[in-house]
């Protein structure tokens, strides 16, 4: 009877310790979010690392090797997107560039993808190619090529239409289709930026805004199985691939959000949480064409005040920066 006791003291205790196990928060593990600085107000790089970790957010793309904010990722655990604009200075000296701004953090920032080039327009383009073999040469002669090279690209690098899914074909398969075969042979993803609310406020009201905000809508060309403009997007990008070669290839969406305000009716809080809520909800799923979760980083974290462009690009931040409060109630776990 003593031993029973026992037994049964420790059967209740492991109880106990599951459920206050399972009350603890855990990250989105497909989620993360970028961390984008063209603001005048923003917090510290410490600061914005701290409301990662607060918010469970467990991805950070970041624009440039900024040395202040890779400090501060030290030790953090977030997985990080570094990007480099710079081709020339790649394909000139990827080792001096790995050697300044990824071998003094190697051992607690944890690398995951370096981007080259965000959205390189032509003729640039042909430079991405050589800029991202001189750094995987790179970073495996340091002994880092567990971290992969990609580069961020755009919708509108396939060919118009892309809709269906099943039409998605690369506008210039010259350019696309050595990257791609670069990145099934490395087994690295692409990066791209998909925003359905782009590809609405371009389609002059032939898309509904419930497709492009994942709510229930009216059947599409798309088929029965694409029930919001995303999947559909991804599906797209996801074919074109497929015709050059990368049927192995992943795709990491690099970018993916919805604007709060700027004066367009559709950018409002309401849209912009609708859709960054149901995102974060719907990646864990994979697409019609590709099952699985799909690693997205929303952008952004903060509104950008001095960005560029249309007055939208400025209000795409889920965080204040002047007092790191939220722009709308969003959940990351």
């Amino acid at each position: 009877m003593e031993g029973q006791g026992a037994a049964s003291v420790l059967a209740a205790a492991a109880i106990i310790l599951i459920g206050v196990l399972a009350s603890i928060p855990t990250a989105v593990e497909s989620i993360g979010v970028c961390y984008g600085t063209h603001g005048d107000r923003l917090p510290s790089a410490a600061d914005v690392v701290q409301l990662y970790r607060s918010n469970g957010i467990n991805g950070m793309r970041i624009y440039s090797p900024n040395h202040t904010i890779l400090q501060a990722l030290r030790g953090s655990g977030i997985d990080v997107i570094v990007d480099e604009g710079d081709l020339n200075a790649l394909v000139s000296d990827a080792s001096g560039w790995v050697q300044t701004n990824i071998q003094p953090y190697k051992d607690d920032v944890n690398f995951k993808y370096i981007a080259v080039g965000n959205e390189v327009e032509a003729p640039d383009t042909q430079r991405i190619l050589p800029a991202m073999q001189t750094l995987n040469a790179a970073l495996s002669a340091a002994g880092l090529g567990s971290i992969k090279v990609s580069t961020a690209v755009k919708m509108s690098v396939l060919a118009e239409p892309s809709s269906p899914p099943s039409s998605g074909t690369f506008a210039d398969p010259s350019v696309m289709g050595p990257i791609v075969k670069l990145l099934a042979s490395t087994g690295s993803p692409l990066l791209a930026n998909i925003y359905p609310y782009f590809a609405y406020k371009g389609a002059n009201g032939q898309i509904e805004l419930n497709y492009a905000l994942f709510k229930p809508s009216s059947p599409t060309s798309n088929g029965p199985e694409y029930t919001n403009l995303f999947d559909a997007m991804a599906d797209a990008m996801y074919t074109a691939m497929d015709k050059v070669g990368g049927s192995s290839v992943p795709i990491v969406v690099s970018e993916s959000g919805w604007p709060s305000g700027g004066g367009d009716g559709a950018a409002s809080v309401e849209n912009a949480q609708t859709y960054n809520q149901n995102l974060i909800n719907h990646v864990g799923k994979g697409t019609p064409k590709r099952s699985g979760a799909l690693e997205t980083y929303i952008f952004a974290m903060f509104d950008e005040n001095q960005k560029m462009g249309d007055e939208t690009e400025k209000h795409f931040g889920l965080f204040n920066g002047q007092n790191r409060s939220p722009v709308y109630n969003i959940r990351f776990v």
